[in-house]
């Protein structure tokens, strides 16, 4: 689960990592009032230079003027700046007027896909003299199932760019999870940046600040880029990326309550409320599996017979009559998929259960696209004579997982 830009600075704040000042807005109004707000709290505010990071820049300095601020869409992908997404305001009338435009858009990102993501709040905040910029992160080294702190001086870019063009840029410290991070870590990610002194003691405050949240919220990643020294000598946290490991939100109820829906694919959140793994593809064939691992092995099987799975979807071990019926409606509501494929390996699922939900969706759903069925294990010679008495299914039985694949991808073309 991700976090707003908001709602990351929130925690950044509660484990005293220093941020920029600012206010969040959900109508142009409260985007004026914002703008306000922060002058009183700034002014007298230095000269703003042309000194930001590059998305920054793309959304242009601004100098001569009394005070301005930043007005940041808030949406879950980066790339903000470049598409639009922040804009500055020197009065409160230009913050409405950026809010106006802002609010109620799909935002389309590098990140985001075609179809971009809704903007529902922005961050109206105080734009920042920056004389040097970081990154910073804690995220799981799943290589070495430990967490890690990566830092590098390169901030304010796409640390993927960085690992790709200058890997050697990137330093990697890994987290004893019972000690945490040693002093001479510490001292090796301030010289890095190259910090000493006072700057020294600001940065290691915050590497700590990121290992207790990260600790704390079972994060699976905590980033900050970029991690910002500014002109009067702070060290400020300009952006702010959290995402939570879903599996452990159920410890972490003030979190979960601040997910916001209309971030995620609307069929994977629907999937995710009653308890299926589901992530959509850009396929054409939907796949309901039983398992992970068999549903990942399905998805590469059906790709190795020439076709495009639609979507990964894990009905789970043990799923009822019920789950099987809104999996069929979650697959069915992607108007790409043309044909079907049914895998279940019955062990704690019956495939007598598989069968009777495939009878209950074709009877509550407009089931309009041939299945491909294969069953094996427990109870399956039942489900086969459920599915060879019923009149009603457009489907095909098959034995062995690489003929129903091929069949399946015939079907699909």
């Amino acid at each position: 689960m991700k976090l707003h830009e908001y709602q990351a600075k929130r925690l950044f704040a509660s484990v005293g990592i220093s941020i920029p000042r600012g206010v969040v807005a959900a109508t142009p109004e409260e985007a004026a009032k914002a703008y306000e707000t922060l002058k009183r709290q700034c002014l007298p505010a230095p000269r703003i230079l042309n000194t930001f990071s590059e998305s920054t820049r793309q959304a242009g300095a601004v100098e001569g003027h009394a005070f301005a601020c930043n007005v940041k869409a808030q949406i879950h992908a980066g790339g903000r700046g470049k598409a639009g997404g922040v804009v500055v305001a020197t009065s409160a009338a230009e913050a409405a007027a950026c809010a106006t435009r802002l609010l109620g858009m799909r935002l389309v990102t590098k990140q985001t896909g075609p179809d971009g993501l809704p903007v529902s709040a922005v961050l109206v905040d105080e734009r920042i003299d920056v004389k040097h910029e970081w990154y910073l992160a804690v995220t799981l080294d799943r290589f070495h199932a430990t967490p890690m702190v990566l830092a590098s001086a390169q901030g304010g870019m796409d640390i993927e760019e960085v690992a790709v063009t200058m890997p050697k840029a990137i330093i990697r410290e890994p987290i004893d999870i019972e000690q945490g991070l040693s002093p001479a870590q510490l001292q090796r990610i301030a010289a890095a940046f190259g910090c000493q002194g006072q700057l020294a003691e600001a940065v290691y405050k915050t590497v700590r600040g990121l290992w207790a949240l990260y600790d704390a919220n079972d994060a699976s990643l905590i980033e900050i880029n970029p991690l910002v020294l500014t002109a009067d000598g702070r060290v400020l946290a300009l952006d702010a990326k959290v995402v939570l490991d879903d599996n452990a939100l159920f410890r972490h109820p003030d979190l979960a309550a601040l997910r916001d829906p209309s971030q995620e694919h609307p069929m994977e959140y629907k999937a995710s409320q009653i308890g299926i793994s589901y992530v959509g593809l850009e396929g054409n064939i939907g796949c309901l599996v039983n398992g992970a691992g068999l549903a990942m092995a399905t998805n590469d099987i059906i790709k190795l017979c020439g076709g495009n799975p639609a979507n990964f979807l894990d009905v789970g071990g043990g799923a009822n009559v019920e789950q099987v019926t809104n999996a069929f409606s979650i697959i069915l509501e992607d108007k790409k998929v043309s044909a079907m494929l049914v895998n279940i390996f019955g062990g704690i699922m019956r495939c007598d259960w598989i069968a009777q939900g495939l009878l209950n969706a074709t009877q509550t759903l407009h089931v309009n696209v041939p299945m491909v069925v294969r069953l094996q294990g427990t109870n399956v010679e039942e489900g086969r004579r459920l599915l060879r008495e019923a009149k009603s299914l457009n489907l095909i039985s098959v034995g062995e997982l690489e003929d129903a694949a091929r069949k399946v991808v015939e079907l699909a073309r």
